[in-house]
C-alpha cells in the first residue's frame, strides 16, 4: 500500500483491543505478605492466650485439688493410702506426676499390688488400688508374714488368718529328705510351696488348713476336715488341681487323696 510506513504496518499487527495477554506468573499468584502491624498483632493475642491458659492451669484456684478419692480396698483404709500418696493440698491439678504418685504409693504400702492414679479435672485425684492377695502364710519367729501367688511376702500379722493356708516345713529325717533341703535350700522350696498354693482350685483352698513340705518332690495339703491330699513334686500344677476337683466330685466321702500323678489318681476313705 502506498505512503504507509514500516511503523503504521507494525501498529496493524498489534494484538486487537481487549484481547488476553499473557498469563500471570506463579510469582504473580502468591498472596500479598501480611504487614508487620499484623504479624505484631497476632503474636500479641496469641502469647495473651497461652499466658491464660499457663494462668488457668498452674495459677488459679479454680483447678486445684481438693479431694483425693480411693477404689478397690480390701484390708487398706482408704486414709491409709492417702497419707501415703502425700498429694500436697491445693497443688495444682496439672501439676500432680500421676507416675511419681503410683510410685510412691506402692513404696509405702507393700499391700498394694498396683495403683492407677488420675486427674478428674477440676478438682480430684482418684487412686483405684488393687490389693496382693494371700496364698500362702509362713511363719517366721512367732509372726505370721502373708505371701502372694508371685511369692512377695507384704504384710507380717500377729496372728495368722484362719483363710489362708500355713505353710509347714517338714523334712524327715530321712537322707533324700535332708539331701533335698540342702541341694534346694529353704527359699526355693519356700516359693516352690508359694507356686502349689498358687494352683490349688480357689473351692478347695479356702479349706485347705496347711501345705506341708518334706522334700522337693513330697507336698501334700492338709484340708480342714482331716482330709489330706498328696500333690507330689510342684509340677503338672494345673492338670493336678482339675484332677483334684474331678477326684473329690466322683469320691465324696474320701478322706485321702493323690494327684502326684495326675494320669493316674487314687483317694481312700482311710
Amino acid at each position: 500500500m502506498a505512503g504507509t510506513t514500516t511503523a503504521e504496518r507494525g501498529e496493524r499487527r498489534r494484538e486487537p483491543a481487549g484481547a488476553p495477554g499473557p498469563a500471570p506468573s506463579w510469582r504473580d499468584r502468591l498472596p500479598a505478605p501480611p504487614r508487620p502491624r499484623t504479624l505484631v498483632a497476632g503474636g500479641a493475642v496469641a502469647a495473651l492466650l497461652a499466658a491464660g491458659v499457663i494462668w488457668l492451669l498452674y495459677g488459679s484456684a479454680w483447678l486445684r485439688v481438693d479431694e483425693v478419692g480411693v477404689t478397690g480396698t480390701r484390708v487398706l483404709g482408704e486414709d491409709e493410702v492417702r497419707r501415703a500418696a502425700a498429694v500436697p493440698p491445693a497443688l495444682p491439678l496439672a501439676s500432680v506426676d500421676t507416675d511419681e504418685l503410683e510410685a510412691r504409693v506402692r513404696a509405702e504400702l507393700p499391700r498394694v499390688e498396683s495403683v492407677e492414679a488420675d486427674r478428674d479435672w477440676p478438682h480430684r485425684v482418684t487412686l483405684k488400688v488393687t490389693e496382693r492377695t494371700a496364698v500362702l502364710i509362713l511363719a517366721e519367729r512367732g509372726r505370721f508374714v502373708e505371701v502372694d501367688a508371685s511369692g512377695t511376702r507384704f504384710a507380717t500379722l500377729p496372728k495368722a488368718p484362719e483363710s489362708v493356708p500355713l505353710l509347714e516345713l517338714e523334712p524327715s529325717s530321712e537322707e533324700s529328705a535332708r539331701s533335698s533341703l540342702r541341694r534346694f535350700g529353704r527359699d526355693r522350696l519356700v516359693a516352690e510351696a508359694v507356686r502349689v498354693a498358687g494352683d490349688i482350685p480357689d473351692a478347695i483352698a479356702r479349706d485347705t488348713r496347711a501345705v506341708k513340705v518334706r522334700t522337693f518332690d513330697a507336698f501334700s495339703l492338709e484340708l480342714e476336715d482331716g482330709r489330706t491330699v498328696v500333690w507330689g513334686s510342684p509340677e503338672e500344677g494345673e492338670a493336678k488341681a482339675r484332677t483334684l476337683r474331678a477326684l473329690m466330685k466322683a469320691t465324696p466321702k474320701a478322706r485321702h487323696f493323690d494327684v502326684s500323678v495326675p494320669s493316674a489318681p487314687a483317694s481312700s476313705a482311710s
